[in-house]
């Protein structure tokens, strides 16, 4: 084999060592990305409207999901006569509807929060117009139990 006397690197191998430091660059950034965390009032904004989606939905199990073990609602209603109630709701009404006015959201800490709002429901037959409608003020008690919220408590009452 013969030696190889005058060849020179490529230009290619020359620009490679600026990919270590590359790789570490982007490492960098990918890591910030991900430790940014949503704040926990854009965490239960999220919730609320996932509470929403699942009362739309007519899905009384996935309603049951957001109430705590110890939910406690009007009348000493507790979370399985709330999932009782809203199947009943549900079976009773071909389509239900959930309109929320603004979010008063007060948070105590991280991990507890009142929200308070008005709330449309509306319920009926699916057609056009509803058959029914009716408008609450309505004040959620929340309590951040891992990553998720859950409502602890209900109240309501017609303005």
């Amino acid at each position: 084999m013969m030696p190889m006397q005058g060849i020179r690197p490529c230009n290619a191998a020359r620009g490679l060592r600026w990919l270590p430091a590359l790789g570490v660059l982007l490492a960098v950034l990918v890591l910030a990305a991900g430790c940014r965390r949503e704040s926990a009032e854009q965490a239960l904004r999220r919730d609320v409207a996932s509470l929403q989606a699942a009362i739309e939905a007519r899905d009384a199990g996935a309603v049951a999901k957001f109430l705590a073990d110890d939910f406690i609602g009007d009348d000493g209603l507790d979370r399985d006569g709330a999932r009782r109630l809203a199947a009943i709701h549900f079976m009773r009404n071909a389509s239900v509807g959930v309109t929320t006015g603004p979010l008063d959201i007060r948070l105590q800490g991280d991990d507890h929060a009142t929200v308070r709002t008005t709330v449309v429901l509306t319920g009926g037959s699916g057609r056009l117009l509803p058959d029914s409608g009716r408008v609450h003020a309505v004040t959620l008690g929340w309590r951040r139990e891992g990553g998720d919220w859950r409502v602890t408590s209900l109240s309501r009452e017609s303005p």
